[in-house]
């Protein structure tokens, strides 16, 4: 049985359609950093996603190359993931695309090194012939957040995030989306293969206490 990020760690992939305060715990990830309009033709946040998938998919299918990683387990690749932030605006304007800044990531399994990461860059660059060189071992500490699922299309997060600004007022906290924390997307959900108003994705802001 493969394991899965998402059953065994529910509190951080599946959250009720409600917000609620949540304590996230240093995790690595492959990473690819980037900016612009993400819906933009051949945009970098396109190009962001196939390297992500590229490198996850070689470290997860290791065994199959003979090459023996120091406890590995079988495991299902986790969900595509993204921070945001955009420079020159205090907080998030989803209306401002053109701004954005991200981290596009997925979550790498604790048996990946930095080591192993770069024999993973360097594989999938061999084999795929294609420059993952913007892939990078990054590990994040998000700490004291609150989160909510969101159930929609992506144009509909801002109802949502209404919602979360609300509940982190009202329990004495406040938003703090700076350039080292960020509006974070988890998405669950193929857009490809999902009708828009099915769309599961996990949203989660930074929060402090107020007057803190």
């Amino acid at each position: 049985m493969s394991f899965d990020y998402k059953k065994e760690y529910k509190e951080f992939y599946l959250p009720k359609n409600k917000p609620e305060l949540v304590l996230v715990p240093a995790m690595n990830y492959v990473a690819v950093r980037g900016k612009g309009n993400p819906n933009d033709e051949n945009s970098e946040y396109f190009q962001s996603i196939s390297l992500l998938y590229g490198i996850s998919y070689t470290i997860k299918m290791s065994y199959k190359n003979n090459h023996q990683i120091e406890g590995y387990f079988d495991y299902v690749v986790p969900p595509l993931e993204g921070f945001w932030w955009q420079e020159g605006i205090k907080g998030f304007d989803s209306s401002r695309k053109d701004l954005f800044q991200f981290i596009s990531l997925i979550r790498l399994p604790d048996f990946v090194t930095q080591e192993v990461f770069d024999w993973a860059v360097s594989e999938a660059s061999r084999k795929k012939k294609q420059d993952f060189s913007k892939a990078e071992f990054f590990t994040y500490e998000e700490g004291l957040c609150v989160q909510c699922m969101h159930l929609g299309c992506y144009d509909d997060e801002p109802y949502t995030i209404q919602i979360m600004h609300e509940f982190v007022k009202e329990n004495g906290y406040e938003v703090n989306i700076t350039n080292t924390r960020y509006h974070h997307e988890i998405y669950l959900s193929d857009p490809r293969r999902c009708k828009p108003e099915k769309l599961k994705t996990v949203l989660r802001l930074p929060i402090i206490k107020q007057n803190s």
